[in-house]
């Protein structure tokens, strides 16, 4: 049997992350990348990234097609970057194949001054 640690350890090393900073660089290039926001929506209510759409990790497989175009480039957050994985790989499975998720959530975010809104 695996812990959920592993099974979270195997999972990232199959999808594609992305760091604080080239999150950061994709925003403020405006190039029409979603940000998805998996949180719970107590925590998205607390502020979240400008303009992201916001769908829970567990609706993310029945959601996720209404709410982000298949084609797009997606950055998946979270608060700390493991439900972020979760989703990303939800999303490959159903057929996203531009999308990655932000290594340190939207901790990693804020704390390097990325824009928060409410």
């Amino acid at each position: 049997m695996k812990t959920q640690q592993q099974l979270l350890e195997e999972t990232r090393a199959r999808i594609t992350e992305v760091t604080t900073a080239q999150a950061l660089e994709a925003f403020a290039r405006k190039d029409g990348t979603v940000f998805l926001d998996v949180r719970e929506p107590q925590e998205w209510n607390l502020g979240h990234i400008p303009g992201a759409v916001h769908v829970p990790l567990a609706q993310v497989q029945a959601q996720v097609e209404q709410a982000v175009p298949r084609g797009a480039t997606v950055i998946v957050y979270c608060q700390s970057g493991n439900r972020s994985v979760w989703a990303t790989d939800i999303m490959e499975q159903l057929g996203y194949t531009k999308v990655s998720s932000l290594r340190d959530g939207i901790r990693g975010w804020a704390y390097s001054g990325g824009e928060i809104e409410d």
